[in-house]
């Protein structure tokens, strides 16, 4: 299989990474020199986040499938503090990512390009190479509302507070979504500190959409399956579309404990409103003993302390209810995912998920069961 082959290539590449480091060259397990710093202090360097994908199903209505799950490179140029310029593509999903202008100073940070929608912690704030799971949450990738064109202001320079405010209007890069939302986020940190960090946030946006069609769907916490085991269907004479979330999280060494709640409400006009929600329970272990990083309200991805890194184990579970009645029976759905991450380096990351899916729509019930592994390159 070409996932057996990625892996071989990976391991192979990791076999050799010692005898870089001992010319006197940049060890593969360390950290790597992809930017390079001016004497004025401004950078210019590259991220980038290649995942490969392999999925199992037990349900013979299923595909098992192996397949480039993203293929993310962009490019910056910054003055901490002062200025950003970054443009990002996914070359495997063939969507533009984060593409803006930021400027920054006392007053905040001002933000003008296409940037992620506020509403939904994992979506909006957590990049995709930091991720504890191999997808996220059910209700996050059902509701959140994707990048739009726009601007918006940042503000991080009262103690323990987050604010994030945004505008945005006339789609998307690809021309998609047209429409104007505006959104916002803020967090609090009541204790905040070498040992613990307690994180408790709200977002809320309003959505104004071109097009008056709607469909909430999502798929079992599995990509590389296109089936939806709910779904509303096309949501005609859509008006306007409200975005609630609530996020708490509580770190305290290696662990790590995460919820999210999600909730839709769509107007219509000539046709009865439409409201869904959902929520999650997550968390994780670190048994190397690492915590993650916590900057501009986000967790980050671990750092193994160790030359061989670190091992990470995660439960979660997560539900969603597209039922309205008197307006659409989308469903409901349960996903439980047990997973364990091994942090190779700074770079690596090979990853198993296993998720029981447990869907019932209008009258017909699915419960399909998904072994997954994913290779992962990230810089």
């Amino acid at each position: 299989m070409r996932f057996e082959r990625v892996c071989l290539g990976a391991l192979s590449l990791l076999a050799v990474s010692p005898a870089w480091a001992a010319d006197g060259g940049y060890s593969l397990l360390g950290d790597w020199p992809v930017k390079v710093v001016s004497e004025s202090g401004i950078e210019a360097g590259l991220r980038g986040n290649w995942s490969y994908d392999y999925a199992r199903f037990d349900d013979a209505s299923f595909i098992d499938n192996d397949a480039w799950r993203r293929q993310e490179l962009s490019a910056y140029v910054r003055k901490p503090g002062v200025f950003e310029l970054a443009l990002g593509y996914d070359f495997r999903n063939e969507v533009w990512l984060d593409n803006f202008v930021r400027i920054s100073g006392a007053g905040g940070d001002l933000r003008i390009g296409q940037f992620k929608t506020p509403v939904g912690y994992e979506e909006s704030a957590v990049g995709t190479a930091a991720t504890t799971f191999m997808e996220r949450a059910m209700p996050v990738t059902a509701f959140y509302a994707g990048r739009r064109l726009g601007v918006d202001w940042t503000y991080e320079k009262v103690p323990n507070w987050y604010f994030n405010l945004a505008v945005q209007a006339g789609g998307d890069l690809l021309g998609d979504n047209q429409g104007r939302t505006l959104g916002g986020r803020v967090v609090f940190n009541p204790i905040k500190d070498d040992t613990q960090i307690l994180h408790l946030g709200l977002s809320a946006s309003n959505e104004k959409r071109q097009d008056d069609t709607l469909r909430v769907q999502v798929r079992p916490e599995a990509f590389l399956t296109t089936r939806r085991l709910v779904d509303t269907g096309a949501l005609n004479r859509v008006e306007g579309i409200g975005r609630l979330g609530l996020e708490a999280i509580w770190q305290r060494g290696p662990l790590l404990v995460q919820s999210e709640y999600l909730r839709i409400g769509i107007d219509r006009y000539g046709a009865p409103d439409y409201s869904a929600d959902g929520y999650y329970l997550a968390a994780s272990w670190v048994l190397t003993g690492e915590k993650r990083s916590y900057k501009s309200a986000a967790f980050g991805n671990l750092k193994p302390s160790r030359d061989w890194g670190a091992v990470e184990l995660a439960a979660r579970y997560s539900h969603i209810d597209l039922n309205d009645p008197g307006s659409a029976i989308g469903g409901r759905q349960s996903d439980w995912t047990f997973g364990a991450n091994w942090y190779i380096g700074q770079h690596f990351k090979l990853q198993f998920n296993y998720v029981w899916a447990d869907a019932s729509r209008r009258g017909v019930d699915l419960d399909p069961e998904i072994a997954q592994l994913r290779a992962q390159i990230y810089f």
